[in-house]
């Protein structure tokens, strides 16, 4: 079985659908600056830097020697979703990617693949009708694609140390079989089955530069914030652990104990972490502190949360360009997951 990756970012998707044994012919992905991570980690793929709103069905059949209606096909969607998303961003500046869920539908329905998956934020079904995500499913099911499977799921549910809800879409016109992403049984994973000294990750101080591609490399803090970090208690500890020293206290906060109580936030080592966002490297953009070290996470325990081995290679021109790509990724653990449901189905369609 083969795969073709829209909006690749790093890799996450396409490493996971790799480690269950499928082969990825490309990644597309008009950020140029995800190229080298990809082409790093992800064995013989072409990255194809390109928008997907000027590339044409035509172009990428000759490109990649394409077939239609190829059963051994997996077109895979995961487009940027800031525009869905329920963080707040600026709508005006993501509301391009508010249609490449359209855009991509017409790859699908111009090869019409054995197998299709779609990888979004949750916000992307609960506005289903703006989203095209409606209009889609209903050709899916009008064009041979019987019972697509759409539902939100929690990659917690499949071996990824974070809580994070994902709408996830998977469809086949192999069988009549509604595909679902493969569970763990058991124990879910938390953030000490990961992270620690006795993970390989050793004690650092804030600004510490990691030269080597293991990347343990953290942000550096102003004195005042490392003072702050001090009074946060260890293990899941948040900022009211300074919000009665006046000297400490943000000006933001004052009388706010009730909100933001992430900001400046530990992981709790008995609990998986929180979603890994964009911003997962600065302690005032979420819980994003060590759980017991005063500092924010690093690249690598970033990294590691979203499922990533240890041994990924990510190039990039800084700590905040990395972070975008670890942070956008779709965990490859849980793509892991949708590769050997549709292997599965494949094998006994």
């Amino acid at each position: 079985m083969k795969a073709i990756d829209f909006f690749c970012s790093g890799g996450g998707m396409s490493y996971g659908m790799q480690d269950a044994g499928i082969q990825i012919l490309a990644g597309i992905d008009f950020d140029e600056n995800c190229k080298e991570t990809y082409e790093a980690n992800i064995n013989g793929a072409e990255f194809i830097h390109a928008d997907v709103f000027d590339l044409k069905e035509k172009e990428l059949q000759k490109k990649l020697s394409l077939k239609k209606n190829d059963d051994e096909l997996i077109m895979i969607g995961c487009s940027p979703c800031q525009f869905w998303s329920i963080i707040n961003t600026n709508k005006t500046k993501s509301s391009k990617s508010k249609n490449l869920l359209v855009e991509f539908s017409r790859f699908v329905k111009y090869f019409r693949p054995g197998y299709v998956v779609v990888e979004n934020v949750p916000g992307v079904l609960r506005r289903k009708d703006e989203s095209g995500l409606n209009e889609f499913i209903e050709w899916l099911k009008n064009n041979g694609y019987a019972n697509p499977h759409f539902k939100i799921h929690n990659v917690n549910d499949f071996g990824v140390p974070q809580s994070r809800k994902r709408f996830t879409l998977i469809a086949t016109r192999i069988s009549d079989e509604e595909i679902k992403p493969l569970e763990l049984e058991g124990k879910k994973t938390v953030v000490k089955d990961v992270l620690g000294i006795d993970k390989g990750f050793p004690k650092i101080e804030p600004g510490h530069r990691d030269k080597s591609e293991f990347l343990h490399t953290t942000s550096n803090l102003s004195n005042i914030n490392k003072t702050r970090l001090t009074k946060v208690e260890k293990d899941g500890g948040n900022r009211l652990g300074f919000a009665n020293d006046p000297e400490l206290q943000l000006k933001c906060f004052e009388g706010k104990d009730d909100s933001f109580k992430d900001t400046f936030g530990r992981l709790w080592w008995n609990k998986p972490a929180p979603t890994i966002t964009t911003k997962f490297f600065s302690i005032s953009n979420g819980r994003f502190v060590h759980p017991e070290e005063d500092r924010a996470l690093s690249i690598r325990e970033g990294a590691t949360l979203q499922s990533f081995p240890l041994a990924y290679k990510f190039k990039g021109t800084s700590i905040a360009n990395i972070a975008r790509m670890i942070g956008n990724a779709v965990p490859p653990k849980y793509a892991t997951s949708i590769a050997k449901a549709i292997i599965k189905n494949h094998t006994n369609g």
